[in-house]
């Protein structure tokens, strides 16, 4: 498999999901090499690097699919919450990680339910703002591309679409 792929690569989605050593797309969806474009990110953040990796695998290999994959128990979303809490400032750069993912706090839930719901509103808020880059909307009203949201559960090991 490896020599057929020299030549080049057709992955058919772009999966954007969390570094989490327990959540590999490849395994996660059961696919081998050369299926999928795969960009980690703690929590999904975005930055220029990962937007430039979703925006190559769109624009330039024209992958019709990217989805964005929070996952259960999320150390990230989770770490998010708790600084937010206490105010407490986190270390380097994971402050940054933190502050991304801030918005997408769910106030209206408490203890591990916050958690939980942030998970579900940090993928669609980074959904929405990879719909809203320029190139990537333009794809998109084109049908060209489809950006979604999806969630999986480390204790079923199931995916699930977000709204």
């Amino acid at each position: 498999m490896r020599n057929a792929l020299v030549s080049g690569q057709h992955p058919f989605a772009v999966i954007l999901g969390c570094i989490d050593s327990r959540v590999p797309p490849e395994l996660v969806f059961d696919q081998g090499l050369g299926d999928l474009l795969t960009v980690r990110s703690a929590g999904e953040v975005l930055d220029e690097a990962v937007l430039g990796s979703i925006a190559y695998g769109v624009l330039e290999l024209e992958i019709p699919l990217i989805l964005v994959l929070g996952h259960q128990s999320c150390g990230a979303v989770a770490a998010a919450v708790h600084a937010d809490e206490s105010g407490e400032q986190l270390p380097a750069h994971i402050q940054y990680l933190a502050d991304q993912i801030r918005p997408a706090i769910d106030y209206s839930q408490h203890g591990d339910a916050r958690v939980d719901s942030t998970v579900n509103r940090n993928a669609g808020l980074v959904r929405r703002r990879l719909a809203a880059e320029p190139d990537l909307a333009a794809k998109v009203a084109a049908g060209e591309l489809a950006i979604v949201g999806a969630r999986y559960e480390l204790t079923s090991q199931l995916v699930h679409a977000l709204d």
